[in-house]
């Protein structure tokens, strides 16, 4: 029985990974037989495609091409030799009566078809391999894929899986195929794609969804030479540009939502980016050329909406539903590997080659992003990724030796994506994440045997990466191995909870709208009313993003599932032999595995080569060093069961069983070392917490100028006051103005008036929401129409009195 591999996996496996990943414009090994540069406009088109997917421009004897080539010569040659045509599969570990196997199956005719037609394979132009290819593509049209059967199993693998697949070997052995044989392949593409798969923008065939399905409609209709066919590709893309206010799709804060209630900038909204970057590559020039002026939107996602998420090359997980649990099904040295390294690669690649339909100045800007990133991945060398198409590696390494493109560094700054519950903050040196969810927006999303313990993902998990260190936090079998009830940063009942809990596509969404903030792009605060997954947890959580930390608090945290609640400060993956030191107050903890400790007014701790920790007022902190072991399959059925190890040093608050109200505090400070901790903790002033309960949390840094407060409810926090729930958070900038940023997150607010107790001046700006606004010894905003912002930031500039 073979294994219910991720949908995504088999295109990654394939030739078709060319196109999610990047490709060239000229194919590698020149095609034999009829067709020409004398041939009409669609032998244009499909010689163009074919090029994309074999790539051009690389020398196949130098790296990392020869060792790519030599893998997937190998690879192609295991399969040859296992496959077995006979009733029911084509190899015998892919019976055909599972719809996957049926898309796993036309991947490995995929590569051996690569191995036929790229150099250097030891496979290339062999004319027995081709037969043998055009065998098993023979035996699943019989079996399988052809006009007179019918779809089971997951519609993916009929409608995008199997059908992109078939295409891309049909172009690449176009000059080996009978009529007969490319008729066959065509009607069957009819049968499970046809014109009406695109009628509407709905249900399945919505965003990245949709381009898929454009994609095979195009090179149907090259192949075919079909006018219509193309045109209707080219115009059923029109519905993935403009932007969205709710479903799948773009928004204008730079959310990429699909499922309708999942963020998936990272998964789905890359196959989106290389779906659209293919297309616009393929069509251009051409009588098809994509003209809807709707286009630019797609091109303004790099930097909006992909470039927030993508840090020294990789994809973070809060962008990247279920796919976090495809990290290593490896099971070969040429096998699928991911990882959010892996996913931020295919991204570059894509980036690198939709620049071909941007601006000269935006696909500049981009190779330089593109080029920074390369050049920073040092845990998982870019173009060391086997992974990684050859048209991938040789459009990128194009990137990479280009001497006119200059690298750029990482942006700092914050991003809110209230759309997706999603924010990201970014300071000299590391970078973080938090991932959410509300009503609009799902905890986790489980389904095809995949992310079956990603339950809290969604319940405030906070990511932190730096700039020469932790790139390899998450990516190092973190997900297989990591306490799923002890992701860092969350607040989570110990209830048990089954595999899949909410079911398949269930996308448990908790009951609550008060879940965003406000920021002035620079510092932020952010708060969720946090639910938990199938039980009784309430709480209120904070994160202030401020200089060089995030202050995070959670207060009114109640429970009656009869079982313990936690806060947990952080959980950090040590690696399969890692020993960092753990001190604590200035006191060295034990390293050995299996170490727990309560420990009892605690100020700062610090773990070494990661960061600190400082608890305001001192704290009772629980902490433990352990080795876990779990496998890839315990989190997805489509993984290996090789056990793995990892190492964990942990640290939480424990609320008790069943808590009333309890709270806590803490600072977190990526990067920092034992000495800036322990004089952060030692400034007790630095930090003012002013609320911290069901109604109100807020802080005071007076050295950055910044108060904040999420107002739960209305009331008076410090020196501010708000009439509904609100977020605000102000910055003095200590030249006689400051800033007020205000946010409706629950986005529900028919009016709200915000007063912050400060002699004001004047007013200097506003946003149009602001319906009034009184100064003297106080500032007094009313605001209208936030309900129509989503949640969006309103910024006021004053000058102080």
């Amino acid at each position: 029985m073979s294994s219910p591999w991720s949908r995504r996996s088999f295109l990654h496996l394939s030739g078709s990974a060319a196109l999610l990943a990047g490709m060239s414009s000229v194919g590698a090994l020149a095609p034999t037989g009829t067709a020409s540069a004398a041939g009409d406009e669609y032998d244009t088109l499909r010689l163009r495609w074919r090029g994309m997917v074999l790539g051009s421009g690389f020398d196949p004897a130098a790296e990392p091409f020869a060792g790519k080539l030599a893998l997937l010569g190998t690879q192609a040659a295991e399969h040859r030799s296992t496959m077995a045509a006979v009733s029911g599969s084509l190899w015998p570990d892919l019976p055909l009566t599972i719809s996957s196997s049926i898309t796993g199956s036309y991947a490995r005719l995929a590569t051996m078809a690569q191995a036929y037609a790229q150099p250097g394979t030891g496979l290339t132009g062999g004319a027995a391999l081709a037969a043998e290819i055009k065998t098993g593509l023979d035996h699943l049209y019989q079996q399988v894929y052809n006009p007179a059967k019918s779809q089971f199993g997951n519609w993916w693998d009929f409608q995008i899986g199997s059908p992109q697949i078939l295409l891309d070997i049909s172009v690449i052995l176009h000059d080996q195929l009978t009529a007969a044989q490319l008729a066959n392949h065509l009607a069957a593409v009819d049968r499970f794609v046809p014109d009406s798969s695109v009628a509407q923008y709905t249900g399945t065939s919505t965003g990245a969804n949709r381009v898929d399905l454009c994609r095979s409609l195009a090179l149907r209709g090259i192949l075919g030479k079909n006018a219509a066919k193309v045109a209707l590709a080219r115009d059923a893309l029109s519905p993935v540009f403009p932007l969205v206010t709710s479903g799948d799709g773009f928004y204008a804060d730079g959310s990429f939502v699909q499922h309708t209630y999942l963020s998936y900038t990272g998964s789905y909204g890359a196959v989106l980016l290389g779906g659209l970057a293919g297309l616009f590559s393929l069509l251009s020039g051409s009588t098809w050329v994509v003209t809807d002026p709707k286009r630019q939107l797609v091109l303004d996602s790099v930097e909006k909406s992909y470039a927030p998420f993508l840090y020294n090359g990789l994809m973070m997980d809060a962008v990247s539903g279920r796919a976090t649990s495809r990290g290593n099904p490896r099971i070969t040295s040429y096998g699928f590997q991911g990882g959010d390294h892996g996913r931020g690669h295919g991204v570059l690649a894509s980036i690198a080659l939709l620049g071909g339909a941007a601006s000269s100045a935006e696909n500049q800007r981009w190779r330089g992003l593109v080029k920074g990133w390369i050049q920073r991945d040092y845990y998982s060398p870019v173009l060391a990724d086997t992974d990684l198409s050859v048209a991938a590696l040789a459009r990128l390494k194009a990137v990479q030796d280009d001497n006119a493109v200059t690298a750029l560094g990482e942006p700092t700054g914050h991003r809110l994506f209230p759309s997706m519950d999603r924010a990201v903050h970014r300071r000299p040196g590391w970078a973080a994440s938090i991932s959410m969810a509300s009503k609009r927006m799902g905890l986790y999303e489980t389904g095809n045997g995949e992310n079956l313990r990603g339950w809290h993902a969604g319940a405030g998990m906070l990511q932190w990466w730096g700039d020469t260190y932790a790139n390899g936090q998450y990516t190092d079998a973190f997900w297989p191995t990591v306490d799923p009830y002890r992701l860092p940063g969350i607040t989570v009942s110990r209830k048990v909870l089954a595999d899949a809990e909410g079911g398949a596509w269930g996308l448990p969404r908790p009951d609550v709208n008060w879940v965003g903030g406000a920021t002035d792009g620079e510092y932020a605060a952010i708060g969720q009313f946090v639910r938990g997954l199938a039980g009784t947890l309430y709480a209120k959580k904070s994160w202030f993003c401020l200089a060089d930390s995030v202050v995070c608090l959670a207060g009114a945290v109640r429970s009656a599932d009869g079982t313990t609640v936690e806060t947990v400060v952080d959980n950090r993956n040590l690696g399969a032999t890692g020993t960092q030191a753990l001190t604590v107050n200035g006191a060295a903890q034990s390293t050995a595995l299996g170490w727990s400790a309560t420990l009892t007014g605690a100020d700062w701790a610090q773990i070494a080569g990661h960061g600190g920790y400082v608890f305001p007022g001192g704290a009772t902190v629980k902490a433990r060093r352990e080795a876990r072991t779990g496998s890839w399959h315990d989190i997805n059925t489509g993984g290996t069961t090789d056990p793995i190890t990892r190492r964990y040093v942990t640290l939480w608050f424990d609320h008790g069983v069943d808590p009333v109200d309890a709270a806590c505090s803490y600072i977190l400070m990526p990067g920092a070392g034992a000495a800036a901790t322990a004089a952060r903790a030692a400034d007790t002033g630095w930090l003012t917490v002013l609320a911290n309960d069901n109604d109100q949390q807020g802080v005071r840094v007076a050295s950055l100028g910044v108060t904040a407060v999420n107002f739960w409810f209305a009331g008076t926090v410090g020196t501010l006051s708000a009439d509904k729930p609100a977020c605000v958070l102000v910055r003095e900038h200590g030249d006689g103005t400051a800033t007020l940023c205000v946010s409706d997150p629950m986005r529900m607010q028919t009016g709200l008036t915000v007063t912050w107790n400060r002699p004001v001046a004047a007013v200097l700006s506003k946003p149009a929401t602001v319906a009034s606004a009184t100064t003297g010894s106080a500032l007094t905003l009313t605001f209208t129409g936030l309900t129509g912002q989503a949640g969006a930031t309103q910024t006021i500039t004053v000058r102080l009195g």
